[in-house]
């Protein structure tokens, strides 16, 4: 929990919290795609 703390005292808004937050998802969707990918 203190880890979402540390990300989002990072950002200057709610909204620049959520844009991070997306970008994390894409990271991993993208890395779950890349394995997928090598089966």
């Amino acid at each position: 929990m203190s880890s979402v703390f540390v990300v989002l005292a990072g950002c200057n808004t709610v909204a620049g919290a959520g844009k991070d937050m997306e970008r994390g998802g894409e990271k991993v969707q993208d890395t779950a795609k890349d394995v997928q990918n090598k089966m």
